[in-house]
């Protein structure tokens, strides 16, 4: 018998070791991912949480095992236990962007936390900080607003193409002038404007034959008929702006119009 519980014994040091370093495996995992987290029961009562947890909950060690609605969150705006009670109520994962009242923002995921037996034993909250990716997405927003204000004011029609020529942005003249409206050209090809009205031969020459080679090119003539306009002549203008790699990342491409002009010196 004593060397059955000698082996016993044996094998439960070898347990308690391997769970040992399991735990602090998962805590170093958890203090090096930057990502808060919070392990709650079925009552909501916290289980453990991540160092980085604090910045939102303002949690201490001794907090283990209190109910989470009794610790106070830095969040504006979401009560999140209750985000955490319908996620037990529905099994399904939630997924918010939060604001902190120190102007922090965090992309919040609340998940069923499942057993290994696939058994629901509570819920698992993490937080991931996201402020500087919020702060590049409102500069990117105003660069774009002041961008379009900039191809707004331009007098003459003018298309901002990706590069595979879909419509970015147009001038207000640009669907004035060609009958359009914002809705039926952004996102579209270029040559499906209007019912394929744009599907010129001449431009697709301009655009897919010399723009590659060159990174502009300006004054070449187009003559076409345009649907509920009527034939126009244009004068066609383009510049590419190029990316580190070598390829264009926007087109800009302007036209003005000269068909009174012309017409006028024919006239003469």
């Amino acid at each position: 018998m004593n060397e059955e519980l000698l082996t016993v014994n044996s094998e439960l040091q070898a347990k308690i070791e391997q769970l040992a370093g399991l735990q602090n495996d998962m805590k170093n995992l958890l203090d090096n991912t930057n990502i808060g987290t919070i392990f709650v029961d079925e009552n909501l009562a916290i289980r453990r949480f991540s160092r980085e947890a604090v910045k939102v909950y303002r949690l201490l060690t001794s907090d283990t095992g209190r109910p989470l609605s009794d610790i106070k969150s830095n969040i504006d705006g979401i009560d999140l236990v209750e985000e955490a009670q319908a996620v037990l109520a529905s099994l399904v994962p939630r997924e918010k962007e939060v604001r902190t009242t120190a102007n922090d923002y965090y992309l919040v995921r609340v998940m069923p936390y499942r057993t290994l037996d696939n058994v629901i034993a509570g819920v698992v909250l993490t937080f991931t900080e996201i402020t500087r990716l919020k702060k590049v997405e409102d500069e990117i927003r105003v660069a774009k607003a002041y961008a379009e204000n900039i191809v707004d004011t331009v007098r003459e029609p003018l298309i901002v193409l990706d590069s595979e020529l879909k419509v970015l942005s147009a001038s207000r003249v640009f669907y004035q002038t060609f009958k359009l409206l914002p809705g039926d050209a952004i996102g579209r090809y270029l040559y499906d404007l209007g019912n394929r009205q744009w599907d010129i031969p001449k431009l697709r020459e301009l655009l897919g034959t010399i723009l590659p080679k060159e990174t502009s090119f300006d004054n070449l003539e187009i003559e076409h008929d345009f649907q509920g306009v009527g034939r126009r002549k244009l004068l066609m203008n383009a510049r590419c702006m190029i990316e580190k790699t070598g390829h264009p990342q926007l087109i800009l491409l302007a036209m003005e119009d000269i068909t009174d002009r012309t017409t006028k010196t024919q006239r003469a």
